[in-house]
C-alpha cells in the first residue's frame, strides 16, 4: 500500500531516503527542521529552556533530514493564490495519483466467512 503525505508530515513518516520507497510523496521539499527536545527545565521566571537533542540518522549512520528536508516524488507547488481560491493542488494531485494506483491495482474484496460455530466445538 502506498501513502500520500502532505508536505508538513513527510519528515515524520519518511525519515530517510532509504525508506522513501514506502510512500509516494506529493508536494515540495520539506524545510528540514525535524529536531526534537526532551524535557524543558523551568527558569525562575516561569519560562523554560530547550535544546535540540533528538534527530534522525540514516541506514549509513549519518545524520539525515535536518537542514536537508525530504524531496517529493511528484513536485507540486502550493501558492498563496491557491489558498485564497480554496484549492489544494498538492492534495488534488495526490488524490489523482491514488485513483490511478487503484485503477492499476484494484481493491480485492474478500467475502466475510461464515460465523464460527463455537457451540459444537466442545466449548462450555
Amino acid at each position: 500500500m502506498k501513502f500520500f503525505l502532505p508536505n508538513a508530515l513527510m519528515p515524520f513518516f519518511i525519515p530517510t531516503p532509504e525508506s522513501h520507497w514506502l510512500n509516494v510523496v506529493v508536494g515540495t521539499r520539506t524545510w528540514g527542521g525535524l529536531v526534537g527536545t526532551l524535557g524543558v527545565p523551568q527558569t525562575i521566571d516561569g519560562g523554560g529552556i530547550t535544546a535540540p537533542g533528538l534527530a534522525f540518522y540514516d541506514l549509513n549512520g549519518k545524520w539525515s533530514v535536518e537542514n536537508e528536508g525530504i524531496k517529493p516524488d511528484i513536485e507540486v507547488e502550493y501558492s498563496a493564490a491557491d489558498v485564497i481560491k480554496g484549492r489544494d493542488p498538492q492534495l488534488e494531485r495526490a488524490v489523482q495519483e491514488g485513483l490511478k494506483l487503484l485503477e492499476q491495482n484494484p481493491f480485492k474484496r474478500v467475502p466475510r466467512p461464515a460465523s464460527i460455530d463455537r457451540a459444537s466445538k466442545g466449548n462450555p
